[in-house]
């Protein structure tokens, strides 16, 4: 790999890349990497379509909106690459991982050089190599990831946070989702891997990290040694520089009692809980595959609140599932009452071709999916209020991670608290990246406002 590198650093002097990414954090992270090897091959990054030697979509293919987006944008960009023929334009991801797309995009797109999906991510070089010389589209697809591949280069944002994969795929198969089918079975990097890595990440001043997956719960899984989520936080949280530790996303049914008990008694890990629930029925929950009932969600948060008090739940909610009553619904309305959620993030059932909810019957009209969402939307927002309402008068230690806005009086800066709530307030651009205390003045339904507590 280092042999390549060094020969593929040669075709990016003084050319210029830009990475475009739809979807999930996984997939911020997945363009971090072809950042990273680009920057490695030298190419400098830039913000400008117009300037961009190398484009790159990093697709997403969990809502029919996001490939609209992208084809969309495939076809805008006809014009540009006949301009400047010269230009490479790629697309990789999750959209691209189903050949039938991958194959549509070669044939109806003729103008992209390059296609490629999520398991071969690791021969980026070689692919871009091929493309720069051949003269027709380069397209390869791998039908499945052949392992995981350490230490990939990664050209990240900032200095102050950073996303670690602890696990690649999934083993789920909720009827609504396409991951597993494009990110392929679920797979665990080594635990002294993920140490090593949020070890030199710490070295070099970050202050946080997010771990990686589509299910952390289940890291270990398959590895010979049965490593838990629970024992590699516990390993983390010894990290000497490193601050706060978060994790996304879980899944509910995976979610044990002793995780809740290491993280009660971590020093780092931020007492925000993310569950997604989905549907508060449970019939709807047996439709969709997720392996719990509405009974046991109740328990783990009831078990939740009674160790870590302080901590915030959010969630997510998908309305109109196949055959959803408005009985059903009203048992997720229940349940935004019963569990009284920090924050929620709601989203209407899509269909998406290749998973089971597809070809469901009883598939609901737009019009009722949006009467529902609207109604439930306004639910947690009451309660989302109410919640901060609360912290008014508190002091809550803020990890500064940028400015909001500059006014004439002075900058606003804004960061998140351990439970994962946007603070803004006054003070000064030397804080960017400090732990602060500021004291809670003005809440609002999605956001804090504050002062820094001397």
């Amino acid at each position: 790999m280092k042999k390549e590198r060094k020969e593929a650093r040669k075709i990016g002097v003084d050319k210029r890349f830009l990475a475009v990414t739809y979807g999930c954090q996984m997939n911020e992270h997945d363009s971090e990497i072809l950042s990273g090897f680009l920057e490695d091959m030298g190419y400098t990054q830039t913000n400008e379509l117009q300037e961009a030697d190398v484009f790159i979509i990093n697709t997403c293919a969990i809502r029919q909106k996001a490939e609209e987006k992208v084809y969309g944008r495939l076809g805008a960009l006809k014009k540009l690459k006949k301009e400047r023929p010269e230009m490479i334009i790629g697309i990789c991801g999750c959209m691209v991982q189903q050949r039938k797309v991958a194959e549509k995009i070669e044939k109806r797109y003729p103008h992209v050089d390059l296609i490629f999906g999520t398991h071969n991510l690791h021969k980026f070089p070689e692919l871009l190599q091929e493309a720069l010389e051949s003269r027709k589209t380069v397209l390869d697809i791998w039908p499945r990831r052949g392992g995981v591949v350490e230490d990939l280069p990664k050209l990240r944002k900032d200095g102050l946070k950073a996303w670690v994969s602890i696990t690649y795929g999934c083993n789920n198969f909720c009827a609504y989702c396409i991951v597993p089918y494009v990110r392929g079975r679920e797979q665990s990097r080594k635990m002294e891997n993920i140490i090593a890595e949020v070890e030199g990440l710490a070295a070099e001043g970050y202050k946080e990290v997010t771990l990686l997956g589509q299910n952390v719960n289940s890291y270990g899984k398959d590895l010979s040694e049965k490593f838990t989520f629970a024992r590699l936080l516990e390993n983390l949280d010894n990290i000497e520089g490193l601050k706060r530790i978060r994790y996304m996303t879980s899944h509910p049914r995976d979610f044990t009692w002793e995780l809740v008990e290491v993280i009660r008694n971590s020093l780092k890990v931020c007492e925000h809980f993310h569950l997604p629930l989905q549907a508060g029925s449970n019939k709807i929950l047996e439709k969709m595959n997720r392996g719990y009932a509405r009974e046991h969600y109740l328990e783990l948060v009831n078990y939740i609140r009674e160790l870590i008090p302080q901590a915030s739940i959010t969630t997510d909610f998908i309305v109109g599932f196949p055959g959803e009553t408005e009985k059903d619904f009203a048992d997720t309305l229940d349940m935004v009452e019963k569990v009284r959620f920090n924050a929620a993030f709601t989203f209407l059932y899509s269909p998406r071709k290749g998973t089971a909810a597809a070809t469901m019957p009883e598939q609901l009209t737009e019009e009722k999916k949006k009467d529902r969402i609207y109604r439930l939307i306004e639910s947690q927002n009451k309660i989302s209020r109410e919640i901060n309402d609360k912290l008014k008068g508190e002091g809550l230690e803020v990890l500064v991670e940028g400015i909001s806005r500059e006014e004439p009086a002075g900058v606003v800066l804004t960061g998140r608290t351990r439970t994962n709530k946007i603070v803004n307030f006054k003070g000064k651009k030397e804080l960017l990246g400090k732990l602060v205390q500021v004291r809670i003045t003005e809440p609002k339904t999605w956001s804090l406002y504050g002062e820094i507590i001397d």
